[in-house]
């Protein structure tokens, strides 16, 4: 029986379909994002969590995200998984700054935003590091 000969995939279409991947991992991460400070908002609200401990919970939720969005990138890139968690997390943070930028006309690293670039990258490098597949012993 002849074994089916896979046609090898274009260099430029690999690495456009993993920017997609990459993008759609960044926006279900910042989904996430929102949905945990949202819960975090309405727990401040009733008095169960202080507010001096919203910023903790700001990193959290920024880690969080980009942990579900670099799996989500992980699983569907064929390979760089640790490239696709760390650009989830880019995309992440640069929705956020976006967002900030937006809302308040202007933002500045010392206010916080070193952390949270640093909560994006090390939650998207998570499952970049933890999900790739082992290599294949070769066979002698």
């Amino acid at each position: 029986m002849k074994k089916k000969e896979r046609r090898p995939k274009e260099m430029g279409s690999q690495w456009l379909n993993a920017m997609c991947e990459v993008l759609k991992g960044g926006v279900l991460a910042g989904v996430v994002t929102i949905l945990v400070l949202l819960i975090c908002a309405v727990l401040v609200s009733v008095g169960l969590v202080p507010v001096e401990a919203m910023y903790g919970a700001v990193l959290a939720a920024c880690a969080l995200g980009a942990f579900a969005g670099g799996i989500y990138a992980v699983r569907h890139v064929e390979g760089r998984s640790l490239l696709a968690g760390l650009g989830v997390g880019a995309v992440l943070f640069l929705l956020l700054l976006t967002a900030g930028f937006i809302v308040y006309q202007g933002a500045s690293v010392a206010n916080g935003g070193a952390g949270i670039l640093c909560a994006c990258l090390c939650g998207g490098a998570i499952p970049g590091l933890l999900g790739r597949k082992p290599k294949k012993k070769r066979r002698r």
